[in-house]
């Protein structure tokens, strides 16, 4: 699906045709033909396009000839819902420079780009596009923030559930924030070094415009914050996980210690029960009239002298 908008007073407003829009924004589905006849009349390369939609590409940026492409890794809730699989994964943002339009492209409903859908972010213009570019950057570490706090919220509360009672199915969703976790810090590592690249070669040319130079320099501490969150709440899980794989590791020691000893205690009784339950003439005891009670009575008291020894060694 392609969508054509542009502010108009104040307001964002979608068109039919492309001349009249400043922003083109493109997410599934696709009919037959649509991406080609989308390069074309905008005059860039399909693989702009067609590389935005691969969910395994890595944040990077391309320039040919007057178009310019910039890719970057963004956060999105996990649609599988499956309890082996990450609560959240990240997919690519394409956003594609061109003389007069700006075009990004996701593989799926993006909560970065809805911002700008809803008219959510301050002085968002589709026409001033290295803003738009900036301002994209901005929403998109916003997120990863949002999504650290909601992924350490779950945390905390699924350590609190496991205090009481260790089960698999909190094992299950703290591997599932892990996960996530694994994404973050993938992903915020590329997008670092696609910012500073950026920074560096002054791509998007506003070194010498301030307002713009401090928002992105602001969006580059934001991403690095972001990733410091990210590499510390996966180390602290890592270091949760081991912990209770330690706790439930000695929880079931101590259950088999305690299993072997009631093994032993009831050993004993058993073993003078089945030496009377054997047809044997010379057995003691065996023409006294007491003798089961009697019999009954040693095993107790042998049993209970296993249990004062086994006291004894603590």
């Amino acid at each position: 699906m392609i969508n054509y908008l542009a502010k108009q007073n104040g307001k964002l407003e979608q068109f039919e045709r492309l001349s009249e829009s400043s922003w083109v924004n493109v997410f599934p589905p696709f009919e037959h033909g649509e991406l080609d006849a989308l390069a074309k009349s905008l005059d860039i390369p399909l693989d702009f396009l067609t590389d935005s939609l691969d969910v395994d590409e890595r944040s990077r940026y391309e320039k040919e000839e007057e178009s310019t492409f910039i890719l970057i890794n963004s956060p999105i809730l996990n649609d599988e819902g499956k309890d082996s699989e990450a609560i959240y994964i990240t997919v690519p943002i394409g956003i594609i420079l061109t003389a007069t339009h700006i075009i990004t492209v996701c593989s799926d409903e993006n909560p970065v780009l809805d911002k700008f859908y809803e008219n959510k972010v301050k002085n968002f213009d589709p026409a001033d596009k290295n803003m738009f570019v900036l301002q994209i950057f901005e929403q998109n570490v916003y997120r990863f923030l949002e999504c650290l706090k909601k992924l350490n919220l779950k945390r905390n509360l699924v350590e609190q559930e496991l205090y009481n009672s260790s089960r698999s199915s909190e094992l299950q969703q703290l591997l599932r924030i892990e996960k996530s976790l694994v994404y973050f810090v993938s992903s915020l590592s590329t997008n670092e070094l696609l910012k500073m690249k950026l920074k560096r070669t002054d791509l998007l040319k506003i070194g010498n415009e301030e307002p713009y130079a401090d928002l992105f320099e602001d969006i580059i501490i934001d991403n690095s914050q972001a990733l410091e969150m990210s590499n510390v709440y996966t180390n602290i899980l890592s270091g949760t996980m081991e912990a209770y794989a330690s706790i439930i590791s000695n929880n079931l020691n101590v259950i088999i210690h305690r299993l072997t000893m009631v093994t032993i205690i009831l050993l004993v009784p058993s073993m003078v029960a089945s030496f009377y339950g054997m047809n044997l003439d010379y057995l003691p005891f065996k023409g006294y009239k007491l003798a089961f009670p009697f019999i009954i009575l040693i095993s107790i008291i042998l049993g209970f002298g296993v249990v004062y020894y086994f006291s004894r060694k603590k």
